[in-house]
């Protein structure tokens, strides 16, 4: 059995799985984007615009900042309505409405981190894979496979599940301390290099299909 993440991988154990047949093997990017640099400065949330995926837990949090920092919004969803309402009533808050593939790429290689505010476990959200490859560090929940895709310190920042205020927290130190970010960029694009590219996934899947067929 092949599961996306550690995360899922427990799941599927607890479950009665045997240990010994369930194999880690994540998603991939065909073709390598490239790392940006992070020159714009701004936040970055990319996805559908809904309750599970904490957007009123992103707007709340970014509410406490007191507007001292940029957040640009990508996406559409049931929740487009708030997103608008609250970029139209805050100076620093950018609801840009859907997005093509390219642009939330030119995005990322721009932004100087991604914010992930799920509610839910999550599977494996390309915007991760995609943020790595650009050299984005990732703010998520840290629950879920969010917990086991990105490493806190260095990847990026894991914060409590729901919480606005430890999201805030999060984010004011991302904001204040540039040469760790700079750190974190390199390091996120390492982790695609070694785990994310089209090349790599070949390589573990063909491991995965010879260890099946010997029987180990």
């Amino acid at each position: 059995y092949i599961t996306l993440t550690e995360f899922a991988r427990r799941k599927f154990v607890d479950c009665g799985l045997p240990a010994s047949k369930v194999v880690v093997h994540p998603n991939f990017l065909h073709v390598d984007i490239g790392p940006g640099t992070g020159a714009g400065g701004f936040a970055l949330f990319a996805g559908r615009l809904s309750t599970e995926k904490g957007l009123f837990v992103l707007l709340d949090a970014w509410a406490k900042l007191g507007g001292k920092t940029t957040l640009r919004i990508a996406g559409d969803g049931p929740l487009v309505a708030q997103a608008a309402s609250q970029s139209r009533k805050s100076g620093r808050i950018e609801y840009l409405g859907r997005c093509s593939s390219a642009e939330i790429l030119a995005l990322m290689r721009d932004a100087a981190f991604l914010v992930l505010p799920s509610d839910c476990y999550e599977g494996l959200p390309m915007v991760i894979i995609e943020a790595f490859a650009s050299g984005l560090p990732v703010i998520a929940a840290g629950h879920g496979s969010m917990s086991t895709l990105i490493e806190h310190g260095r990847t990026g920042l894991h914060f409590r599940p729901g919480d606005s205020e430890d999201l805030a927290a999060n984010l004011q130190w991302a904001f204040s301390h540039p040469a760790v970010l700079a750190r974190m960029r390199t390091e996120a694009r390492a982790e695609f290099e070694a785990r994310y590219t089209a090349e790599k996934h070949y390589r573990g899947l063909i491991d995965i299909y010879e260890r099946a067929m010997s029987g180990n």
